[in-house]
């Protein structure tokens, strides 16, 4: 996966605050003109609020890493879940350089145990973002809400800051990750980036190209506001905004711009659609163990369809777990 787990293995940031290692109440954090409506809660007390409570659904603490023990516990997590244990994807003196610098590194406890970790860094002064850069979540816990309640303290230790968006990337390939992130989370996708870190040789990636999808996440967004607002990262109600259900997403103008043969294989269809739908296969993970040619023809047109469509203004809006990807554009 990329970096950003929720990018193969599913993560999420860090924000509910431990007993035995509380994180500073927005209060004691410095906070911008922004952040203080004329009335009623300030968003960054939502947004610690929402953290908590999807820290308690998932049953973890979640916190900022700091000390030296728990962030080399944090780089082995990494390791083991990408499987790069001789070269981890990050190191030990990177992530202390950063928590020094000010950026974001949490993590993920149930009771002493680590089970969950996210690291983000910060843009250009100007673009007023967080990079989210890796997250993942212990194997054993996947499907637990782990990641949720990261991307919520994330969220929630960003607004604490004054910072307004995160950013990351994820393989679009891997369709849990494409839900989680656009319908659990309500972020939005970008920029298509063809082979964006080059050859990674892992066990996620498997020696094939690492396109991305690159998501912006705006925090004070309504849409943001109401996804971080399910406790547990319940399934988002049906709406057209949300691409989930077939049938209020697929307009009479839509067409099936990349499909699933009988066999499996990739199906390309039309891009001229005003609404397209881009299929992914279900598992790209098993897929690139048990037949990596498949898994490179379904790389390959899942660039080319969603590559043209966003090249030609097309936005991608939702993603539906029957058709894959959902995109529009004006005519």
């Amino acid at each position: 996966m990329s970096p950003e787990n929720l990018d193969s293995i599913g993560a999420v940031p860090d924000v509910a605050p431990p007993a035995a290692a509380p994180v500073a109440e927005p209060d004691q954090l410095p906070r911008t003109a922004a952040e203080e409506p004329v009335a009623g809660p300030r968003a960054a007390d939502e947004a610690v609020a929402a953290a908590r409570a999807a820290a308690r659904a998932a049953g973890v603490d979640v916190r900022e890493v700091t000390d030296l023990r728990d962030l080399g516990r944090v780089v082995r997590l990494l390791a083991r879940i990408w499987g790069r244990d001789a070269n981890p994807p990050v190191s030990l003196e990177l992530l202390r350089a950063f928590g020094k610098a000010g950026n974001y590194v949490g993590g993920a406890f149930v009771d002493d145990e680590l089970v969950g970790a996210c690291v983000g860094f910060f843009h250009a002064p100007s673009e007023d973002a967080l990079h989210s850069h890796i997250a993942g979540v212990s194997p054993e816990l996947v499907g637990r809400r782990v990641g949720f309640a990261l991307k919520l303290h994330q969220r929630a230790w960003a607004m604490c800051r004054g910072v307004d968006h995160i950013a990351w990337t994820f393989d679009p390939l891997v369709s849990r990750n494409a839900y989680f992130n656009i319908v659990k989370l309500a972020a939005r996708p970008v920029e298509y980036l063809p082979n964006f870190y080059g050859l990674m040789v892992d066990k996620v990636n498997r020696d094939s190209d690492t396109d991305r999808l690159l998501v912006h996440w705006p925090l004070r967004d309504p849409a943001v506001v109401e996804a971080c607002g399910r406790p547990g990262g319940g399934t988002a109600p049906a709406r057209p905004a949300a691409g989930r259900g077939p049938a209020p997403d697929r307009a009479a103008d839509t067409v099936v711009a990349l499909g699933v043969a009988a066999d499996g294989s990739p199906a390309p269809g039309r891009l001229d659609g005003a609404t397209s739908l881009v299929a992914v296969p279900p598992d790209i993970t098993g897929l690139r163990v048990s037949d990596p040619v498949l898994a490179g023809r379904w790389r390959g047109a899942v660039r080319e369809a969603m590559a043209a469509l966003m090249a030609q203004g097309a936005t991608v809006v939702g993603f539906d777990r029957t058709g894959g990807y959902v995109l529009r554009r004006d005519r």
